[in-house]
């Protein structure tokens, strides 16, 4: 009894490790353990029902006696040596030749009321824990020994134990319903594991195209998704941005790293809840520096304005950050509208770029812009000279273009 116990236990270990942890080996441990429970109540049965029929059918009672005793002293060796695939080889094979064996004893189909069907539980248990290539030959050999049990069944009939009618209606009927049953618990369990492992499949399938549209923008991580590589589009008209915080250097030498990235962390996420409501593009932060295309990938004709409105927000809201937080932020913009081409680059860790002279300059409006303000070139101002207002600004040394005449920004027109 005690043994019994311990197996019954270590099988309720492999179903419910199957159940939660639905691994290759837990899953198939599981099956296993469905089917050896299944079998084992089915031998009692046996075991039971013949020795009730007198001492000349000791014999047949023996064979499920039998199969109680393997089964059971392999799961006991299984369990001591760690060898999963012996006990699934020893259990397949029980579950294959013992009903076979038990029809043949017993006097063919008819006296032992179609017992073999229970064989098909080995090449069904094969096909679950092995796989549909391994559980080939096991099907095969299910195939073959019910042949030979047609072509000897006369010979099995001859020698065939005399059995009450009441006892063959009793076989026939738990043969026909205990295979369907175990059969449809199996499936039905293997079938609940699947849509679990597909349910978690599509939370991270959705966790990793979210991590993807937070890399890329959604056009050209569908691109990338077609097989797309070569991703390199121009852009005839696009305005870029630069934001770059004024004295960050000195103020972070005066905070721990925690301090700091979470300051960054805040202001970077304001900024980019005004790129989410203008439909900008972020292309990416450098530092303390944040970097913003309007017009791509995606165009669009008021890209100006939207870069200018969000340029406006994002003042606003460094300044509601500096008085939540009691530190003094400032910061320069600076914007250029031009032509520009722009790509993925590389073939891991990639990044959504942006390249040309219209990038460049656009970096040095920033470098050269003053203290809380938007810096504009010519070409920008032109778009948006009737809705905002601007005061000229004469003769900026711009690194690798000269002097250049420039606009600051002063607000929205009235």
């Amino acid at each position: 009894m005690a043994a019994d116990l311990a197996n019954s236990s270590i099988f309720a270990r492999s179903f419910w490790d199957g159940l939660f942890n639905p691994t290759s080996l837990s899953l198939g441990k599981a099956i296993l353990s469905i089917l050896v429970v299944a079998e084992t109540l089915v031998s009692f049965f046996w075991i039971y029902t013949l020795s009730g029929l007198g001492d000349g059918y000791a014999v047949i009672a023996a064979v499920p006696y039998f199969y109680l005793i393997i089964s059971y002293f392999s799961l006991f060796i299984f369990y001591r040596f760690k060898r999963f695939e012996y006990f699934t080889f020893t259990q397949l094979i029980m579950l294959l030749v013992m009903p076979f064996f038990m029809q043949w004893i017993i006097g063919g189909f008819e006296a032992s009321s179609g017992v073999a069907i229970w064989a098909i539980l080995s090449p069904v248990g094969a096909l679950m824990i092995l796989g549909t290539r391994q559980s080939t030959p096991w099907f095969l050999l299910f195939l073959g020994l019910a042949f030979l049990s047609w072509k000897l069944n006369h010979y099995f009939a001859i020698n065939a134990m005399p059995i009450p009618n009441g006892v063959k209606d009793a076989f026939f009927l738990m043969n026909i319903t205990g295979t369907a049953a175990i059969l449809y618990g199996v499936l039905r369990f293997f079938q609940v594991q699947k849509e679990r492992i597909m349910h978690s499949l599509e939370i991270e399938q959705a966790r990793s195209e979210q991590l993807l549209l937070n890399i890329l923008p959604a056009p050209i991580a569908q691109r990338l998704k077609d097989y797309d590589m070569r991703i390199a589009d121009h852009y005839e008209s696009v305005t870029v941005m630069f934001a770059d915080l004024i004295n960050f250097t000195h103020m972070s030498d005066k905070m721990s790293p925690t301090q700091l990235i979470d300051l960054l962390s805040q202001i970077f996420l304001r900024f980019d809840q005004l790129a989410d409501k203008y439909q900008v593009e972020k292309i990416k932060t450098i530092g303390d520096a944040y970097m913003v295309v309007s017009g791509a990938p995606v165009v669009c004709h008021n890209h100006a304005h939207r870069m200018m409105e969000m340029a406006l927000d994002m003042q606003t809201a460094l300044k509601e950050l500096s008085e939540k937080m009691g530190i003094d932020l400032s910061m320069r913009i600076g914007i250029n509208t031009g032509p520009v081409v722009a790509g993925v680059i590389g073939s891991s860790k990639f990044s959504y770029d942006l390249w040309g002279d219209t990038v460049n300059v656009a970096s040095r409006m920033e470098e050269t812009s003053l203290p809380n303000t938007i810096q504009v070139t010519q070409e920008t101002q032109q778009l948006l000279a009737n809705d905002y207002v601007f005061s000229p600004r004469k003769a900026v040394e711009v690194k690798g273009k000269g002097i250049l005449d420039t606009f600051i920004l002063l607000g929205r027109a009235t």
